[in-house]
Order: structure tokens, then sequence, then C-alpha cells
């Protein structure tokens, strides 16, 4: 892969080709994709969704809106230190094309501000929610009406693709949906593969799958200009990862890992004097201990300890791209930058106690079960509405349920397919409180 074609700044709809060196630097391309995302309504709805702690009544605890912006400035961080090394390694990507070290920076920090922004109510609990319906629950009927890879998409309803889906999306005076440039989407898609096959290999892009079936001409487009390489069988769409992609993850790993700690402590999950060891064994080589041993309370203990670990493991990250460049410009390089990291014992320490003591919490559990009861009834509900619909067999009921509806979901829906796909992106794009609400209101 080559960084000229990496960095394109080409939006869907373009008819002329977008050169950095005649961009106003005022206002840059990559910036304009961090404006559009952040004033969306599909990002603004994450302010109420689950990052761990589902409908938590807790200032201090984080949802999926505060964990995106938090990904987003060390993604930032983590873009502007590689392209400082990157420009000094291709000097003609300054002197000939005009590309900065803020760029990089730029389409790492919107990547990473819509990485989330696919994901449903409750969070991973909402996507095996969703997969389960149709799994082992009613909506296992609609299965003679898809094709395998149609009902695998279902049934392993992902956050990934449906990220994809909002990001380019057509609607009325909408083409192309927010428009991003081709940039940002590449290094967005973390799993840039269809659903079937399901991890054909152990590369770190076959993890997950990151476009749906409906999606997929827009991402074989996006792919082809971006010069990403294409990947497995003929029958199967999977491409390398964009580079940058690794950057992305690196931001989200860094900061799930470390933040999540931080709400278990702030919860009092996890007791504060067994958190600090485990920090402390992260951040021993930069710590200033006097400075440390001032702090009198457990806030500013854990910001500390907090800043000193996220900076280590950004430089961390940041080495281990550069130095394997030439792999993943190849399309070979397999693994997550963490996975390879000098502190992946004390991360893994941290996560199997994040594990243990938050993810399993009675608290969460409970709330998760609430969550999965919420969505299996919109999904039964919103499901026969839909196809009832369809079909004109709809009930007054059906009829009512779909006022709600936006009018395009039911007239762009052509095949069953279509329509439940719909279903669950229109309840994907609900908060939790909303979520709630509507099941509120459906059981009287």
């Amino acid at each position: 892969m080559k960084w000229e074609k990496l960095l394109s700044l080409k939006r869907f709809g373009d008819t002329n080709k977008r050169l950095r060196k005649e961009q106003d630097d005022t206002r840059l391309g990559f910036e304009v994709d961090y404006d559009r995302i952040i004033f969306s309504s599909e990002f603004r709805s994450l302010q109420d969704k689950t990052q761990v702690i589902p409908m938590s009544q807790t200032d201090f605890v984080h949802t999926r809106l505060t964990h995106s912006l938090e990904v987003s400035v060390v993604g930032r961080s983590l873009g502007r230190i590689v392209g400082k090394q990157l420009l000094k390694k291709h000097p003609h990507l300054n002197t000939s094309l005009g590309y900065q070290a803020n760029d990089f920076g730029a389409i790492v920090a919107s990547a990473a501000l819509a990485h989330d922004i696919g994901n449903p109510p409750f969070g991973h609990s909402g996507e095996k929610a969703i997969g389960e319906f149709f799994k082992t629950g009613l909506g296992k009927q609609f299965r003679g009406d898809l094709s395998e890879q149609e009902y695998k998409d279902l049934c392993l309803f992902e956050g990934n693709a449906n990220g994809f889906k909002i990001l380019t999306q057509n609607r009325p005076g909408r083409e192309g949906g927010l428009r991003l440039s081709y940039a940002t989407l590449g290094a967005f898609m973390k799993y840039p593969k269809e659903v079937l096959p399901v991890k054909p290999t152990s590369h770190i892009a076959d993890k997950k799958y990151g476009v749906f079936q409906e999606n997929k001409n827009q991402f074989t487009e996006v792919a082809e200009e971006l010069g990403l390489l294409k990947r497995g069988s003929q029958e199967s769409m999977s491409f390398s990862r964009h580079p940058l992609a690794f950057l992305v993850e690196a931001a989200d790993d860094i900061c799930y890992t470390i933040i999540d700690f931080e709400d278990g402590i702030n919860l009092g999950l996890i007791p504060e004097e067994f958190a600090l060891e485990y920090l402390l064994n992260l951040v021993r080589d930069s710590i200033n201990t006097n400075k440390y041993n001032l702090l009198n309370n457990t806030e500013d203990r854990l910001s500390y300890l907090r800043a000193l670990a996220i900076n280590n493991l950004i430089k961390e990250a940041a080495s281990i791209f550069i130095e394997n460049e030439t792999e993943i410009l190849n399309g070979t390089y397999n693994h997550a930058l963490l996975d390879k990291c000098k502190y992946q014992a004390q991360v893994n320490d941290i996560i199997k106690l994040s594990v243990e003591k938050v993810y399993r919490s009675k608290e969460v559990i409970d709330k998760e079960i609430a969550g999965f009861a919420i969505l299996t009834k919109l999904l039964e509900v919103y499901t026969k509405a839909v196809i009832s619909k369809a079909n004109n067999t709809s009930t007054f009921l059906d009829d009512l349920i779909l006022n709600d509806f936006p009018k395009d979901l039911i007239e762009n829906s052509v095949t069953t397919y279509d329509r439940l796909l719909s279903v669950c992106h229109y309840i994907s794009l609900m908060s939790d409180s909303n979520a709630k609400l509507q099941f509120n209101k459906l059981k009287g």
C-alpha cells in the first residue's frame, strides 16, 4: 500500500480530485470529517449509551460519548507522533504533496471519534441481544428468506458494520451519508471484511467483520480508491487494514484498559490500594515519586497515574507502528499494537481485574439482563410491524407503531433482509433511555 493513496481526501460524489496542497489550511478536509461526526445526531446519542455500566446514575462513570471523545484525543496524539516520523521517512509526502504531521492526527482523531457510533443501546450485550433474536428467538422464522451471508449479518450483528452504514448511508438530501474522506473511512474500518467466512485466520483484521451485505459496494469503492490489498478468496470481500486503523484500535485499547479500570475504582468495585498497585506497575519508569507522595486523595492519585499510563502506552504504540511500518503497508502485520508492547503483562493484569471486578459485577450483569429483555421486545414488535406492512397484513397496532419509524426506512426497504436490517439499525440508534422508554410504552 502507498501513503499517497491511503491519505485520500476523496468523498462520495466527488467529480474533481481533491489535493492536499490545495486545501484551505484554516479548515482542512480531515478536520471537516471531525466536525461532521461531532455534529451528527448519531454521535450525540452516545451521551446516553452504555460504555461499561448500563444506565448509571453516577457522574464520573463514562458513557460511549465521553469514551469516544477520550479515544479521539489519544488517537490524535498517536497520529501526530506517527505522522511526524513518517514525513521524515517519506519527505515527498510533505514537499511534493503538502501533507503535514497533523493530517495523520486529524484522520485518526476523526476515525476514533466515530469508532463506537454504530453500537446499539446497552453496550456489547445489545449486539448479543440482536444476534440472539435471529439465532434462537422469533427472528429464526426469517431464515428461509435470507441468503447465508444476510442471515449471518443479523445473527452476528456487529456495531462496526453498523457504524460504516451510519457514516455512508444515503438519505434524501444526504447522499453519501456524512460524506467523510475516504482516508477517515478507511482508518475507521478495523475489520474490512464481510461476515463470511467467520474468523478465517488469526489475523487481527479477521477477528470480526465490518461491512453488512447492504454496504459492500460502498466499501469496495473506498478500499480500491485507497489501494487496500485484497485478501481471502475471490468469493468473499476482504481487504487489508488501512494502516491508520491500527492506531485507532490502539487508542481504543489504551482508553478502555485504563479508564474502565478507573471507573471500577470510582464505583468501589475495585479497592483503591489494590488498583493503585496495578497502575504503579505500568508507570514505574516514569513516575515522579516525590510528586506522587504529595497527592493526598484518590482522585488526584488516579488522575496522575492515569495520565502517565496513557502517555507511556501512546509512546509505545507509536514506536511499534513505526518499527513495523513495512509489514503494516504489506498487510502482513497481524497483531494489535498493544499485543506486542513491553507493558503487555501489566495491561493484561489490569484487563483481567476489570473483567473480574467490573465487567462481571452484579450491577453490570443485572442491567445487561434488563437491556437484553428490552431489545428483544422491541425487535419482536418492530419486525412484526415492518414485515406485516410489506405483506399487506398489518394490524391497527402495527400501523400505529410504524408512525414512529422514518418514512425512508420503510419506503427504501425492498427485500426481507433490507427490512430486518433497517429495524436493527433503527433500534441501534436509540439511546439506552429511549429504548427503555419505548419498551415501557409497548408494555403499557
